[in-house]
C-alpha cells in the first residue's frame, strides 16, 4: 500500500472517532505531562540510555570522518546492528 492511500484511510478513522466521541485532544498542559512522565520513565533504563549514548558518539565520529552532517551519519548508524 502507497503511503498517500495510508495517509486516507488512517484520515477516515481520525474523522470517525473524533465523530463519535472515541477521541482525546491534548491540551498543551496534558501533552507536556506526559512528556515529562514518558521522559523519566524511559531515563530509569541506564542500558537503553547508554546505548543511544554510543550511537550518538558513533555517528558524530563518522560524520566527521565522512564530512558529513551529524543527521546523515545518525541515520546509516541507525541500521547497523
Amino acid at each position: 500500500m502507497d503511503s498517500e492511500r495510508q495517509r486516507e484511510i488512517s484520515s477516515i478513522g481520525g474523522r470517525a472517532a473524533h465523530a463519535g466521541g472515541h477521541a482525546h485532544r491534548f491540551t498543551s498542559e496534558e501533552a507536556r505531562a506526559a512528556g515529562r512522565k514518558g521522559g523519566s520513565a524511559i531515563s530509569r533504563d541506564r542500558e537503553h540510555m547508554a546505548t543511544i549514548g554510543r550511537r550518538g558518539g558513533r555517528s558524530r565520529s563518522r560524520a566527521s570522518v565522512l564530512g558529513t552532517a551529524p543527521s546523515e551519519a545518525v541515520e546509516s548508524a541507525s541500521r547497523e546492528p
